[in-house]
C-alpha cells in the first residue's frame, strides 16, 4: 500500500461508522462503472452460450447443483 493511501485509510478510520460506509458505498460504486465495449463482449458470451445451448452443445447445469459443488470449497 503506497503512503498516500496508508494515509488516507488512517483518516477514514476516525471517521463515524456512518460516515465510512458512505465512504465505502462511494468508492465500490466506483468500480462498477460499465465499459461498453466490455458490456458487448459478455452480451456476446451470453448470444454464444445461448446458441451452443440450443444446438446441445452444452448442458444447463440447475442451480442447486452449482451451490451444492461449491459449497464445500
Amino acid at each position: 500500500m503506497s503512503e498516500s493511501t496508508k494515509s488516507l485509510s488512517e483518516r477514514a478510520r476516525t471517521l463515524p461508522p456512518a460516515e465510512r460506509l458512505e465512504l465505502v458505498d462511494d468508492i465500490l460504486g466506483s468500480l462498477d462503472e460499465t465499459s461498453p465495449a466490455l458490456d458487448q463482449l459478455w452480451a456476446r458470451e451470453a448470444e454464444d452460450r445461448l446458441a451452443a445451448w440450443r444446438r446441445g452443445e452444452i448442458r444447463a447445469i440447475q442451480l442447486d447443483e452449482v451451490l451444492r459443488k461449491y459449497s464445500h470449497a
